[in-house]
């Protein structure tokens, strides 16, 4: 017990003094999966979308697909993208592989069909009353698409946190990918693991707290804005 005192007396001391090397590897981790997201979210929500207002031969097995792919194994993401980067590999003469670049390509694997798939379910999850209604009044097939999507902006924005949270919390893929080198590929999850391993708890209590941290920060942000939508539909 007064270990994990001292530690997190030790954690707290390295935040509050501004330890350059935690700072560091929290900008590099908020860069790689900040980036991550975006592209996921250029990418993910138009096609969620798309697919959660069409009806199309070939859609069943395209959703389903995007739903396997919610739950691919990080690791073996991490993986696939490790053989596909290596230098006897089709995409080895990027030279990316233990770059944030890999890390980024592997975080976006993650990602990408999280945000699709629940952006399809926000979207189907608008009741159908309200399309019913919206024909029954002479709207265009945009204008329902439309006011779909707004009914559904709540559920894209969750859409978006768990596809944040699931890549600023991994450790397999960028482990892989990006091999974990001090000052270049070292994020948060991945020091954690080789600070615990050293047995240097305070730095690794210290980047868990900033981890924990961000999550929190995350979702009471998130909450805040569903809750400023739902008084606004109320």
């Amino acid at each position: 017990m007064s270990d994990l005192v001292e530690g997190l007396s030790a954690a707290l001391r390295l935040l509050l003094y501004g330890d350059t090397q935690i700072w560091s590897i929290v900008a590099l981790s908020l860069w790689v999966s900040g980036l991550a997201l975006a592209i996921s979210a250029v990418l993910g929500i138009p096609l969620g979308a798309w697919l959660g207002l069409r009806r199309f031969s070939g859609r069943e097995l395209l959703t389903t697909l995007i739903y396997t792919g919610m739950g691919l194994p990080p690791v073996v993401v991490g993986l696939v993208i490790y053989l596909l980067l290596s230098r006897s590999g089709p995409l080895g003469s990027l030279a990316w592989l233990f770059t944030p670049h890999a890390m980024i390509l592997a975080q976006t694997v993650i990602s990408l069909p999280l945000v699709a798939g629940l952006t399809i379910s926000a979207v189907e999850g608008v009741g159908a009353d309200l399309r019913l209604q919206l024909r029954a009044l002479g709207a265009t097939p945009t204008q329902i698409a439309r006011a779909v999507l707004w009914e559904a902006r709540g559920g894209m924005l969750v859409a978006l946190v768990a596809g944040f949270g699931s890549i600023i919390s991994e450790v397999g893929a960028v482990m892989l990918v990006g091999g974990n080198i001090e000052g270049a590929t070292r994020v948060l999850t991945t020091a954690i693991v080789l600070e615990t391993r050293r047995g240097a708890f305070d730095q690794a209590l210290a980047l868990a707290f900033v981890l924990l941290g961000l999550t929190f920060l995350l979702n009471a942000v998130t909450l805040r804005i569903q809750n400023r939508l739902l008084h606004a539909t109320s």
